[in-house]
């Protein structure tokens, strides 16, 4: 065991109180995350664990008090300090040194957070088509949403459009009220919800109704081609293979595609087989084409969602054996 002692400067009660939070709940948090002890009077705290941990713990509390000045901590911050200091563990010299531009966007930048968000975002920027295939909550359909506000603003490209399978098309979907837009905004209120974000309420409306951001149910998608557009199909984990093939060869001059899923979460009907699945294999190889897959450390979620993916992988690892 080790015993490492660190004093906070400069001495400020504000942050160091926005530092541990309230009833110190942001030590304990870090405490369960890296298996260390945190005990802390006044600037001076001292941590008792593993070498290895010790120092983890140490450079996520410096960091949290160089943030405590300009923001206020958060569990989901400190969760995210933690899940940045794991991936840090995990590059090399190199690529920690290296890493990637944070995406910018009107409200505020947006940095990927470890090696394989790293490498999804400068795949993105490369690359023609993309797919970002992974559990939920490791940041694909957000980190896909960002890049195209980013090409939008600095005029990469015209428009936006976002699409998504409605698994439950045909006569239910007809049955919802409303035109095509409200019949779909349910399965697209994830990728809305980060245009929010990024650009404000006001903006992304005044964007759909001049159609620079369009939303459409991959269905309606078949005989189009699509010039100077970043296109993001989510869920595709829910395309057929039929549907799959049609949407890929949709792609024009100037465009960008992102197709985002999780291929443990189909919810097809048990005689289809998951379009997502069946195309990785066929377009691995095939240069300009990128696939990053992304695994449960890769979760930025709250962490009992990190150890749902793992127990699931671990209990479907075992049924294929």
């Amino acid at each position: 065991m080790t015993t490492n002692s660190i004093t906070l400067t400069p001495t400020d009660n504000h942050r160091l109180a926005n530092l541990c939070g309230q009833f110190d709940q942001h030590l304990r948090q870090i405490e369960r995350g890296l298996g260390v002890e945190v005990t802390s009077r006044g600037n001076c705290f001292r941590i008792i664990g593993n070498d290895v941990a010790v120092d983890r713990a140490e450079r996520v509390v410096r960091v949290l008090y160089d943030e405590s000045s300009e923001q206020a901590i958060t569990p989901a911050r400190v969760q995210l300090v933690l899940q940045a200091e794991g991936c840090r563990q995990e590059s090399d010299a190199e690529e920690d040194a290296g890493g990637v531009a944070a995406i910018r966007t009107r409200h505020a930048p947006v940095r990927p957070r470890g090696r394989n968000q790293q490498q999804y975002v400068d795949s993105i920027r490369k690359c023609d088509i993309n797919f970002g295939i992974g559990p939920a909550g490791t940041g694909k359909t957000y980190l896909a949403v960002a890049c195209a506000v980013e090409a939008l603003e600095q005029s990469e490209v015209r428009r936006i459009l976002l699409v998504r399978p409605a698994v439950e098309a045909g006569e239910r979907l007809g049955f919802l009220p409303g035109d095509l837009a409200q019949k779909i905004d349910p399965y697209l209120r994830p990728l809305y919800d980060a245009l929010y974000e990024m650009l404000g309420f006001e903006r992304v409306s005044k964007l759909v109704e001049r159609n620079v951001i369009e939303v459409a149910p991959l269905a309606y998608m078949r005989g189009r081609t699509l010039n100077e557009a970043f296109i993001i199909l989510d869920e595709a984990q829910n395309t057929t293979q039929e549907q799959m093939k049609m949407f890929l060869t949709r792609i024009g001059f100037g465009s960008t595609v992102v197709v985002t899923g999780d291929i443990t979460q189909v919810d097809l009907p048990r005689d289809k087989a998951s379009g997502l699945r069946h195309v990785v294999p066929i377009l691995k190889d095939i240069k300009g084409i990128s696939l990053t897959f992304f695994q449960a450390r890769d979760v930025v979620r709250h962490p009992l969602v990190q150890r749902i993916v793992s127990a699931y992988e671990t209990s479907e690892g075992r049924q294929h054996d």
